[in-house]
């Protein structure tokens, strides 16, 4: 039989204790590859303005050349994550 390598992720195993993680996602200056990062919160996310703008290297995903690279990423929509609602 096949075990589930990730089901103690997904049962409650790992306690959060009221933190949630964001995974901000955007398409990279090639127009078809997406990047993401992540970022942990004391508690829910309730509504699009808790989650803040945040920074990233521009130069590396082609969207910014290294002179002026730092772009800023601008939240425009949040969902709960499926698994763990």
């Amino acid at each position: 039989s096949v075990k589930l390598t990730h089901g103690h992720y997904l049962t409650g195993l790992l306690e959060q204790h009221e933190r949630v993680t964001a995974e901000y996602v955007w398409i990279d200056g090639t127009g078809v590859n997406l990047r993401s990062k992540s970022r942990t919160f004391p508690s829910a996310i309730k509504k699009l303005s808790d989650l803040p703008d945040w920074n990233y290297d521009g130069s590396s995903t082609e969207q910014a050349t290294t002179e002026n690279s730092e772009v800023i990423m601008k939240p425009v929509a949040f969902f709960p994550d499926p698994f763990r609602g």
